[in-house]
């Protein structure tokens, strides 16, 4: 294999590029490349580090700078020399001083295996003893560089830090467009795709807790004019951080955009000390020259590889009791339910909100958060009876918790009312139910706390398999008892230092456990989380036809694999939608399929029919959870009918989905072409979980045609109405 970085040594060159201020001037040349990208850097020792190029892969780098067509910007801009545009890096030094110089001191690689190379670039200022590292690691085959900063000083007094970047990269479009996402409850990941006009475009966020609810750390750049799935040259990532986070986009008066990305430093102007490191969130990077399509499968490829835990492990079917019971949970209930998803043949049951609280048992959303007891009014015999019927049905069983959270009336507030994020002299603003606060993750009193009711919760029941830990308010009151006053600015770096801390240890000592991160649904669909999490309650809106939309949105980063999708009673219960069954379980067939339901409410008929999808989608989800994803017709075409299809690494198994959301009686779809197979191969057409339809199977079905064939001319659907659906198998016969 072609090794990832190299170094060349380029030519002396007397050369001034148009329209930049610096020289690139015998400088070395430092290349970058991935399987179809290249990122090169020049500078020389004690002169400016300077990014050139970031695009489709090159095969002499140093050609960049004897054309001219090198960008020959600086690679991490720094505000107080030239001060008129948007900088990485902004920073008062114990002196008083606005300003920061820096300049290559050495670049170092590693070489971690044939697929991962680290480049280290170490920068100094002349006149301060400050230093700033910049590390790019490249993952050769999945297209994608991580990208991060560490910023130290040796000053006899601390400095300030504020702005602190994870990356600085330029690039020099044609036609620039973005690609950005924003939401709210319920309407989580809607796409916006405009022209990147001139000016300074930010997105950001600063909600504290739930980092993707309103928006996300996440872009894709098109480089050429209004980015297509499967055509054009784009870039693209997101910010892997838990936290608030900026977005910057800096196209003001040349032709060059500068992209800044990192912690959102509003409010949050970091005093550093001597010898302290800071090291700012990774943002992961990739490049595509054929559109967002691939763009997207090189970042779900890396994530399952190097950022989830367990990316090569299926994810369970389960059944979440939220809907089917809300806070009224009692023993007779779950074991209901349970037996339930065990004869549907699930594997998992999730007991959700509810079930806790001695002294102020849980029955709304207004008491009993940090008082992890199990409530001996609705359930007087404890766990033991819920789990040991899990057992013996052979299914695992899961809980519930709110960790990061306290209710006003609970026996930890009224222990611990300094604990609370809150500010001293102001009335503190409260969240749900009108009593619903933050805990103080930056105290490691807070984060051992939480660690110890989770770990002891855990301990003592060791059959707990599964954990759904919400988060459902944002930081009020931007204030600590616990950091002293003149590091309050801090609250929000360091809630999430300690949020993380506190994930790692659990993590560690408890690395079995499945855990879901929800946060008032979707709000925390973040990479900052996948280290810690093995998937997302992707919205608390089960309504399938919303789904598909939301489900579209996050599917730009995410997996179907980390995406919970769950099959809810119609009408739904937050939309009023109501929605035939075999469409409801086909959109969750999309992604990590589940149940929100009260079983035992269900028809026979619907019971039989939810046991055949469920075997459906565990016979397709491999291919779902680890294939790759193709985006065919989208929901944002307002064609009325939407389709995707996942195929596996060989191209010998594929599957196909197609949803009808709008009224089209007496219009005939054109056939869908499908992309993703191998046009040599021969594939047999199946259609599959053929339940509660009454619409005839399509002509193609039980008959075999090439991947040519079905990739050019395409397959007829053959969808008549509104919510009708197809699910389509596609085998390789030898």
């Amino acid at each position: 294999m072609k090794p990832n970085c190299f170094k060349i040594t380029s030519l002396i060159i007397l050369f001034f590029l148009v329209n930049h201020n610096l020289f690139a001037l015998n400088s070395d040349t430092y290349q970058l490349d991935t399987k179809s990208s290249s990122m090169v850097f020049s500078g020389e020792i004690n002169g400016k580090f300077l990014i050139q190029y970031y695009g489709k892969k090159l095969d002499d780098a140093s050609q960049l700078i004897s054309s001219g067509t090198g960008l020959n910007v600086e690679a991490y801009t720094c505000f107080g020399i030239h001060c008129e545009e948007e900088k990485a890096l902004r920073v008062k030094h114990s002196d008083g001083n606005l300003s920061a110089d820096l300049y290559l001191k050495k670049v170092e690689f590693t070489k971690t295996d044939d697929n991962v190379e680290l480049m280290k670039v170490s920068l100094y200022d002349d006149k301060y003893p400050f230093y700033v590292n910049l590390f790019y690691q490249s993952f050769y085959n999945e297209d994608v560089i991580e990208i991060w900063t560490e910023i130290q000083h040796m000053e006899k007094k601390p400095i300030t830090l504020f702005k602190y970047a994870s990356f600085s990269i330029n690039v020099e479009p044609a036609d620039p467009w973005l690609v950005h996402f924003h939401g709210n409850w319920g309407d989580e990941f809607n796409i916006t795709e405009e022209p990147l006009s001139r000016g300074v475009k930010e997105i950001r966020n600063r909600e504290g807790v739930r980092s993707s609810r309103h928006d996300s750390p996440s872009f894709i750049l098109s480089l050429n004019g209004k980015p297509g799935e499967n055509y054009g040259e784009v870039i693209g990532g997101t910010l892997a951080w838990t936290g608030p986070y900026k977005l910057a986009f800096n196209y003001a008066y040349k032709h060059n955009i500068e992209i800044l990305a990192g912690i959102n430093e509003d409010a949050s102007e970091y005093i550093l000390e001597k010898g302290e490191i800071f090291e700012t969130p990774k943002f992961i990077l990739t490049f595509s020259n054929s559109g967002k399509g691939q763009l997207s499968r090189n970042l779900h490829t890396w994530a399952r590889n190097y950022q989830m835990i367990a990316g090569n492990t299926e994810r369970k079917i389960l059944l979440n009791s939220w809907e089917g019971v809300y806070f009224k949970v009692t023993e007779k209930d779950m074991l209901e339910m349970i037996n339930d998803i065990a004869d549907i043949g699930g594997e998992l049951f999730v007991m959700d909100d509810g079930w806790f609280g001695d002294k102020y048992p849980r029955d709304n959303g207004k008491t009993s958060l940090g008082d992890w007891v199990v409530s001996e009014k609705k359930l007087p015999h404890g766990l033991d009876p819920l789990i040991n019927t899990s057992k013996e049905r052979g299914i695992l069983f899961g809980i519930w918790l709110e960790p990061e959270m306290i209710n006003e009336k609970s026996e930890l507030y009224e222990a611990h009312p300094e604990w609370v994020i809150q500010q001293v002299n102001r009335e503190t603003v409260k969240g749900r139910g009108g009593t619903q606060m933050v805990l103080d993750l930056s105290n490691p009193e807070v984060q051992d706390f939480v660690y110890h009711k989770i770990h002891d919760l855990l301990t003592e029941h060791p059959e707990i398999a599964y954990i759904k830990w919400d988060a459902n308010h944002f930081i009020s009151n931007e204030g600590s008892t616990y950091l002293p006053g003149n590091k309050q600015s801090h609250l929000y770096i360091e809630y999430h230092r300690g949020l993380q801390k506190t994930l790692e240890r659990i993590r560690k000592d408890h690395p079995d456990v499945i855990m879901q991160a929800c946060a008032s649904g979707g709000g925390r669909l973040n990479y900052g989380f996948l280290p810690y999490f093995h998937e997302f309650w992707t919205s608390d809106v089960t309504d399938a036809v919303k789904r598909i939309d939301i489900q579209w949105g996050s599917s730009y980063f995410f997996p179907a694999m980390v995406l919970g999708s769950h099959v809810s009673t119609s009408p739904n219960h937050q939309t009023g939608r109501e929605l035939p069954l075999k469409f409801r379980t086909d959109v969750a067939m999309t992604a990590r399929f589940g149940l929100e339901m009260q079983p035992k409410d269900l028809r026979e008929i619907d019971f039989e029919n939810v046991k055949i999808a469920v075997e459906t989608y565990k016979s397709i989800r491999p291919v779902v959870q680890f294939g790759d994803l193709y985006r065919l017709i989208s929901p944002y075409d307002n064609a009325g009918l939407t389709s995707l299809l996942y195929a596996n690494q060989y191209k010998d198994r594929a599957v196909f989905f197609a949803f009808t959301v709008k009224e089209n009686l007496n219009k005939k779809f054109p056939p869908v072409r499908l992309e993703g197979l191998d046009p040599d191969k021969k594939y047999l057409i199946k259609e599959i979980n053929r339940i509660d339809s009454k619409a005839k199977s399509i002509p193609a079905d039980q008959k075999v045609f090439t991947g040519q064939f079905l990739m050019n001319a395409g397959i007829q659907v053959n969808l008549r109405g509104v919510y009708t659906s197809r699910v389509i198998e596609l085998t390789e016969v030898k």
